[in-house]
């Protein structure tokens, strides 16, 4: 068993993902046979893109099975509890300014800020990790001190 925590959508998400890379490996390939083709190398700006595509490719074809092993898949629907953990959405309140914010802890390889999930390993999910509603919690932000009060924790909550 791995020691970075996912979520089953997640780590299904990634395997896709990893397909979808591996069939996209031919069409690199003859890009870069039909740049060749085209004659000097130095200046072809084709080949070029093609190259860089394939080492991009192959960069996070090898990043994704490198991870693989390392996962602790978790089904998000056997979760529940009073604290908050990988899984849980957490609603927590700016005790200076008022304004709410909803975070879903997550594992960093399925984590997107703008989708409302952080990493548990974040400055925000780490403080927010083993607390309970009414619990206040300090995060050393770039913007300075940020003290949140939790004011909800749920599970199950679909992405």
């Amino acid at each position: 068993m791995g020691n970075i925590p996912i979520s089953r959508e997640g780590f299904q998400a990634l395997e896709q993902e990893l397909d979808r890379l591996k069939k996209e490996r031919p069409v690199v390939i003859q890009a870069i046979k039909e740049a060749r083709e085209e004659g000097d190398l130095k200046e072809n700006a084709g080949y070029d893109a093609a190259r860089e595509r394939q080492g991009m490719l192959e960069a996070r074809i090898a990043y994704i099975e490198s991870r693989m092993p390392q996962f602790n898949v978790i089904d998000l629907a056997s979760l529940s509890g009073e604290k908050a953990i990988f899984g849980a959405t957490v609603s927590v309140e700016d005790v200076d300014t008022g304004e709410t914010k909803q975070f879903t802890l997550l594992g960093p390889d399925e984590a997107d800020y703008s989708k409302g999930s952080i990493s548990v390993h974040s400055p925000v999910g780490q403080a927010l990790l083993g607390k309970e509603v009414g619990d206040e919690i300090t995060v050393n932000a770039p913007r300075g001190r940020i003290n949140y009060e939790i004011t909800d924790i749920r599970f199950n909550r679909a992405r």
